[in-house]
């Protein structure tokens, strides 16, 4: 493209935190129209494939809590189903540094390819596991079984499609590129609502709990299989392929990270935060707190958030360009402090119970969100050089998702059932939003720089 900086203009010296590190873009101004398309929908369908999963859980949380649990109290059955949930990305952190190791040491196109067929086939088994009325005790130890062999994969995937984009994207244009992460996984959440809505609506409560429930992770398997036909047919980055070339890939990346790159990870764990919490509480907890702690309509709670959604992926690309254009770091000020200053009056106003209140304020927390969200996977990539890219974004993003992130819904219906206060998961964002700024103000501007190669 015409408006790509050269590679011989992107030489220079790093001042970010850590050592100095020679800069370098690698060429790949010279990378087809055709080829950046395909990796566009190649990054999209696996992380939409994930996402999508991860929805239909979480829409579909009552009535899994029904099928898998023996009949309790309420919020215990919930409590399970979400406590399940949590500890499926407790091995996030572990998968973090596996799929960053292979993707820094045998190319980012491998461990892309390898963790959406694992993905699909954990996500596919979900829909074919007896409820605990059959099998007993059975019931919730294979769902958790599934559950956890979903969150290792998982912790490949955001990483890797968003280091993939990054690295081929044009030098001015990593922000929009990169925001096809975030929208993919808004994607998958907006199909997973759509399908909850539909099948709420359309069968009884009794077909739901039977059968309704499994049909929409009947659909990870064909989706999956497609994505990983798209991985296959694609070249590693060019960042990658030079690295290789070299014969610099590191056979550790991650004791490189930790002996080189600590004040990286440090931050780059921090500034996740706020879309670890965010993310789950308004885009995937929130159907559930909308009609279990509010009394609102299920079919009306899952619309609401199906139209949020929506108008979160126009936002998504929004944020991308904007922070190419103001820099990483001034975005995701500014998400931090809109969340410290408006979450819990939103919250407040979601009790209004009123459809169209509910649905304006889900669309400013969702606009809110995308502030930090489209430009976070720029940001992360950008952060750590090529040779540890992988799995310096890994291990931060996972580690932070696995505190926070999944704990997430469990923490809210356990934080309101404590303090009997449903404003509860409002304040819990504004803490997430005090930890993220902190991080963020201790970075340094990466959007009009090289991207970092040793």
């Amino acid at each position: 493209m015409s408006n790509e900086p050269s590679v011989a203009a992107e030489q220079g010296t790093s001042s970010a935190s850590g050592p100095n590190h020679t800069l370098k873009h690698s060429p790949n101004n010279t990378v087809s129209k055709d080829t950046r398309r395909r990796v566009v929908t190649a990054s999209f369908i696996g992380n939409f494939v994930e996402w999508f999963d991860y929805a239909v859980y979480g829409y579909l949380a009552g009535i899994i809590s029904s099928v898998f649990f023996p009949e309790s109290d309420r919020q215990t059955a919930l409590l399970a189903t979400f406590g399940v949930f949590a500890i499926s990305f407790f091995v996030r952190p572990l998968g973090g540094f596996i799929w960053g190791h292979i993707g820094d040491k045998l190319g980012r196109k491998q461990a892309l390819s390898l963790s959406i067929v694992l993905m699909s086939i954990a996500t596919f088994c979900i829909a074919l596991i007896p409820g605990y009325a059959t099998i007993g005790v059975m019931a919730p130890i294979l769902l958790l079984l599934v559950r956890v062999i979903q969150g290792f994969s998982a912790a490949g995937e955001y990483a890797g499609a968003s280091a993939f984009l990054v690295e081929y994207a044009p030098a001015n244009r990593r922000g929009l590129y990169a925001a096809v992460v975030p929208a993919s996984t808004a994607a998958g959440l907006l199909l997973g609502s759509l399908l909850a809505a539909l099948l709420s609506s359309i069968l009884t409560t009794e077909q739901l709990n039977e059968w309704g429930w499994r049909l929409p992770f009947l659909l990870a398997a064909p989706m999956g299989l497609i994505g990983r036909y798209i991985r296959t047919k694609l070249e590693d980055t060019p960042a990658f392929r030079e690295l290789a070339a070299k014969d610099n890939a590191v056979k550790a990346p991650a004791f490189a990270m930790f002996r080189t790159y600590r004040t990286q990870l440090i931050i780059a764990t921090g500034a996740v935060l706020l879309n670890a919490v965010g993310f789950y509480v308004i885009l995937s907890y929130m159907p559930t707190y909308l009609s279990e702690e509010l009394g609102f309509g299920a079919t009306e709670s899952f619309l609401a958030t199906t139209i949020a959604l929506a108008s979160y992926i126009g936002f998504i690309f929004l944020t991308g360009m904007a922070s190419d254009k103001f820099g990483r770091k001034r975005m995701l000020i500014t998400a931090s402090v809109l969340f410290v200053l408006l979450t819990v009056p939103a919250f407040m106003l979601l009790d209004t119970r009123n459809f169209l209140v509910i649905v304006l304020v889900q669309i400013l927390l969702g606009g809110m969100l995308t502030l930090n969200d489209g430009t976070l996977p720029s940001f992360l990539a950008e952060l750590f050089p090529t040779k540890v890219r992988y799995t310096g974004f890994a291990v931060s993003f996972n580690l932070s998702n696995a505190l926070f992130g999944g704990t997430a819904p469990f923490m809210a219906t356990l934080l309101i059932g404590m303090t009997h206060n449903q404003l509860a998961p409002g304040w819990y964002l504004v803490a997430a939003a005090l930890v993220s700024l902190i991080a963020v103000l201790f970075a340094t501007e990466s959007s009009k720089k090289p991207l970092l190669q040793d």
